[in-house]
């Protein structure tokens, strides 16, 4: 089978002492592509580092996630911006709204947003959405500025069925990863009303792993785990469900 990771932190220290290792596991289970949202400027280096030294599994987005959005924002995006003009990235990611952590720079927060949907606009790639506790709002920013160009996934999705529905009408993925697999989440009872063309697995490694890792370091080889979780709770076969959400992430980040 052919799984696809849309969203791993693969650069992140968490896997410092084995990365190779990790990244050899997931191909061993058939994870064969690897997506990484950017966090910030200190994130770019491993990123692009892991790139070369796979270049046909590991593929790098630029952008800067919420939780990381400075008082000045002005420099942070002209750094995406400079990077965009360099090379190319498969992404504008992650970026979006974080109403969980702190809201001390929730006026940058929105400015550096919008600003990056106006990137992938200018540069016609997708975005990868952070919307924690913003889902709502997440979903109207992109609304906004929707011209037809704005295409990319809601990552880590957490909302209603009726936000899900609004994503999918706007052309966007779902990304559902780990905690599809939490018994109490009730994410499994949304995935099961929604069709599987519009689902993207990922893993968000280091976080969120799926059971029986939860509470553990997360990985890129538990992308099968979450697509068992998807197969049962949909009741279609395994194969199916990574031959799906497989071309669905190739159309996403327009590979195929």
């Amino acid at each position: 089978m052919f799984w696809i990771d849309t969203h791993a932190h693969l650069y992140a220290e968490e896997f410092a002492a084995d990365r190779q290792e990790m990244i050899g596991r997931a191909l061993t289970h058939g994870v064969n592509k690897l997506f990484l949202p950017n966090i910030d400027e200190d994130s770019i280096a491993g990123m692009l580092e892991l790139e070369k030294a796979y270049p046909e599994h590991c593929f790098p987005m630029i952008g800067i996630h919420p939780c990381y959005v400075k008082e000045d924002v002005v420099p942070q995006l002209e750094l995406i911006k400079a990077w965009l003009q360099q090379r190319p990235f498969k992404a504008i990611g992650e970026i979006g709204l974080d109403f969980y952590w702190d809201k001390t720079y929730l006026t940058q927060q929105y400015q550096v947003f919008q600003e990056q949907l106006l990137l992938a606009r200018e540069h016609k790639l997708p975005v990868a959405i952070h919307s924690r506790e913003s889902t709502r709002e997440c979903i109207d920013e992109v609304k906004a500025l929707q011209n037809g160009d704005l295409t990319g996934v809601f990552h880590c999705f957490s909302g209603t069925l009726e936000e899900a529905k609004e994503i999918i009408d706007l052309g966007f993925y779902l990304g559902i990863g780990g905690v599809v697999t939490f018994k109490k989440a009730g994410l499994d009872k949304i995935v099961e009303q929604l069709d599987l063309q519009h689902i993207v697995l990922e893993t968000d490694a280091p976080y969120l792993a799926p059971v029986p890792y939860r509470g553990k370091r997360n990985e890129s080889s538990y992308i099968p785990l979450v697509g068992e979780k998807v197969a049962d709770v949909k009741n279609l076969k395994i194969e199916d469900v990574a031959a799906i959400t497989s071309s669905n992430a190739l159309k996403l980040f327009k590979m195929l």
